[in-house]
């Protein structure tokens, strides 16, 4: 069986929809913002996806990762502050490590996407456990690579993933912020999820019902 690859034009409808779902959960991020943050935290990912769309949707080139990092850097110019900077990281960190490559197999888009994640905690100061996104984000590329190591699909990989980050999401509701806006609230925040670990969670679901 030949090795499965991912090429740009498949990542590029992969992107399509992830930003289509982040658009569509607009309230849904406000909603869980409002009581973690100052509640403009799902206006922020409709500007950067609806951005992501406008610059990738006129893109013909066949490279990865100025694809993606064209996505990352569509939410950072579009997105304030430091949710702009990390989850534009999320995508132009990896872009960055697959630069010049036309496709990537799994393990080439895990170790990808893991550089992402160093990035972010580099950015935020996070790590697991400080109620932030990177507690969703960690067990997901966890997951990527494992499923990777042990020669699975893309398909089985992401849906790993996505159940890993919405796990990892849904456990932030039993800590107290530590990093960010909603450090200051502190224990305010018990019982509510991190509205950042959401998304992540929400970006892996779709990755895996697309790819």
């Amino acid at each position: 069986m030949a090795e499965e690859k991912i090429s740009c034009k498949k990542m590029k409808e992969i992107l399509l929809y992830v930003s289509d779902v982040m658009i569509s959960k607009e309230s849904y991020l406000t909603d869980l913002d409002r009581a973690c943050g100052d509640g403009d935290f799902g206006v922020g990912m409709l500007r950067g996806f609806t951005n992501v769309k406008q610059q990738i949707s006129n893109y013909e080139g066949d490279d990865l990762g100025e694809l993606m990092t064209k996505a990352g850097f569509a939410i950072t110019a579009t997105v304030g502050g430091a949710s702009g900077a990390v989850f534009g990281a999320l995508f132009s960190s990896a872009g960055m490590k697959l630069k010049g490559k036309k496709e990537a197999n799994l393990m080439e888009l895990a170790e990808a996407f893991r550089a992402s994640l160093d990035m972010i905690m580099k950015l935020g100061g996070a790590k697991p456990g400080d109620k932030t996104m990177v507690d969703a984000l960690a067990p997901a590329i966890e997951a990527l690579e494992a499923v990777a190591k042990a020669g699975g699909s893309f398909k089985e990989a992401f849906e790993k993933a996505a159940e890993a980050a919405q796990k990892g999401a849904e456990a932030t509701k039993d800590m107290i912020a530590k990093k960010g806006k909603a450090s200051y609230l502190g224990e305010k925040t018990l019982g509510y999820p991190d509205p950042g670990a959401m998304a992540v969670a929400l970006i892996f679901k779709a990755i895996s019902e697309k790819i």
